[in-house]
């Protein structure tokens, strides 16, 4: 079997979707508190800075940048999902084993994906407007004036972003 190699650049950025197993749940949002309160734990033991995320029933994107001097975006999401997991008490992890991952490759790259993890709720039909989704950074991109209340009124989404981009 081949051993699959992750792109593991120091500093560098990366685009995640990380998926539940049973993806007809809510969990994720169900226990929003407890997953934040899991990404901040590991952001202790693995420094990192989230460029933007969205968190959806059953999965979520994350576009993240490593501070931890060596790229080690697995550990990372090793912590989030054990923590998570730990508190929900659960006999099994509810977390599908594997994550994927895209290395940002330039700027254009990186707004495409930012743009991406926003819209998607929109894109699952949870809501009408971006701006509707609580669990989102669409909302402190809007604070710090780099997108507009209004982006996003409507599913025009690419489709070659995202999880099915190469």
């Amino acid at each position: 079997m081949v051993r699959y190699r992750r792109n593991r650049i120091p500093g560098g950025t990366f685009f995640f979707t990380v998926t539940l197993r049973d993806r007809r749940g809510d969990l994720l949002v169900r226990h929003i508190d407890l997953l934040g309160a899991s990404w901040r734990r590991a952001r202790e033991r693995i420094a990192h800075e989230v460029v933007a995320v969205a968190v959806l029933p059953d999965h979520l994107h994350a576009v993240i940048t490593m501070r931890d001097g060596d790229g080690d975006y697995s550990g990372l999401w090793r912590e989030i999902k054990k923590g998570f997991t730990q508190g929900l008490a659960a006999t099994s992890t509810p977390w599908q084993a594997r994550f994927w991952e895209h290395t940002i490759r330039d700027e254009r790259d990186l707004a495409a994906h930012v743009d991406y993890v926003h819209a998607n709720p929109l894109k699952h039909g949870l809501v009408a407007r971006v701006a509707e989704w609580p669990h989102s950074s669409f909302h402190r991109h809007v604070r710090l004036g780099r997108l507009p209340e209004d982006w996003g009124g409507k599913p025009d989404t690419p489709a070659h972003m995202g999880e099915h981009d190469p």
